[in-house]
């Protein structure tokens, strides 16, 4: 694909997420107490959920129609160029009324992740990356955090139901006890984001799914941290470990969690 047309599925995912994270934002504002039913334990499923991927799906096949998509809710299908879209990441979150919650619209590229949007409508922030073309929140350009040692690091360990809970406590033991300060907060595709704006040094979980980190991946090594190579994974799509972390601790807190980290960036 060449650099013209990678441009403007960047700018059509920026401007897509935007749309879609308004939407979000309104279901948000307006929706019941207790709107909500759930998927599998701890796995929250929303009517937002279904109506923002629905918007998101309908504008991009109308511009790109010769592109796939994988959604979340619905599923699709992959083409040399796929769209692989979370309407809500953090539905659990967004359903108990918590404001954490974003909507990520991410672009693989032959296997490749190419370009990312991420939309957190309550902060009213968007972040966009495309391979070898940075990073940036709002249009100003991020970079990941400058720390050099885990005692002085901000870490992020997301959960997921399909590892035992002893596997996530042992991860959970050994970070802590490096010294870093640990964080839990509900939404990986955020949780990716803020390592790439600097806001935390590592985001780890031992079993996510695609939908959650393409876009934060891209982000995160266009803003100079480290990424595992999550999509060399044989079962990508439904789960497998991520790892992104800023430089200057990345070595350290792989071997703490046990999640390689890529030797070529995204």
């Amino acid at each position: 694909m060449d650099d013209r047309a990678l441009n403007l599925r960047l700018h059509a995912a920026c401007s897509i997420a935007a749309e879609a994270g308004a939407l979000a934002r309104h279901l948000f504002l307006n929706r019941p107490q207790g709107d909500y039913a759930l998927k599998g334990p701890q796995d929250y499923l929303t009517e937002a959920d279904g109506a923002v991927e629905a918007l998101v799906r309908e504008r991009l096949a109308t511009v790109f129609p010769d592109d796939g998509m994988i959604g979340e809710e619905t599923g699709g299908s992959s083409a040399a160029a796929t769209w692989i879209v979370d309407p809500i990441d953090g539905t659990a979150n967004f359903a108990r009324g918590v404001p954490h919650f974003c909507v990520s619209i991410g672009l693989l590229v032959n296997g490749r992740p190419e370009l990312g949007a991420i939309a957190a409508p309550m902060q009213n922030e968007l972040y966009a990356a495309r391979r070898s073309r940075g990073a940036t929140l709002n249009g100003r350009p991020i970079r990941a955090a400058a720390t050099g040692a885990l005692s002085e690091a901000v870490v992020e360990l997301g959960w997921s139901p399909r590892r035992p809970a002893a596997d996530y406590l042992t991860m959970t033991e050994r970070v802590l006890a490096s010294g870093a300060s640990v964080r839990r907060a509900g939404s990986g595709t955020l949780g990716l984001a803020y390592v790439a704006a600097g806001r935390s040094d590592g985001y780890a979980e031992l079993n996510i799914r695609a939908w959650d980190v393409l876009a934060g991946l891209v982000l995160v090594a266009e803003a100079g941290g480290l990424v595992n190579d999550f999509f060399a994974a044989p079962d990508w799509l439904t789960g497998a470990p991520v790892l992104v972390a800023a430089p200057g601790i990345g070595a350290a807190l792989s071997e703490i969690v046990g999640i390689p980290l890529s030797t070529a960036g995204s």
